[in-house]
């Protein structure tokens, strides 16, 4: 070791293949699923003139929250020294990715189930109007 020079230990290269491929599996289930998916819900709220809801302030704190999430585990995956280490957060981040793609789905098949169970006294009841049994 020569003097005035610090010697840092250099990362494996499977580390950084693994950060590589978890950050690009990330982006990928972004941009080809979590995006679309969330113009196809907002789509059709707006084409049922809201009779689908859509929470959209809910899905947007919880897509920032994943990006950060997935962007820490990221980084944790880029600074192990072992390659198993890293693909561990590797894994993880792409979970998160997933995760955060099917809150919005489930969101709005949970306050679909809610505004239905709201709208079946009101139609029953107008069925038995219309019907004359009512």
């Amino acid at each position: 070791m020569r003097a005035g020079r610090i010697t840092t230990a250099r990362r494996p290269r499977g580390v950084l293949v693994t950060a590589g491929i978890g950050t690009v599996l990330v982006v990928v289930i972004a941009a080809g699923l979590f995006v679309p998916l969330v113009g196809f819900l907002a789509g059709a709220t707006a084409s049922t003139v809201g009779l689908v809801p859509f929470p959209a302030a809910s899905v947007t704190l919880v897509a920032l929250a994943g990006v950060v999430v997935c962007m820490g585990l990221l980084l944790a995956a880029l600074t192990r020294r072992r390659t198993a280490t890293a693909i561990v957060w590797a894994v993880l981040a792409v979970m998160v990715a997933v995760a955060v793609t099917a809150f919005p789905l489930v969101a709005v098949v949970t306050g679909s189930a809610e505004r239905a169970s709201d709208l079946a006294p009101i139609v029953g009841d107008l069925w038995g109007r219309l019907t004359g049994q009512g």
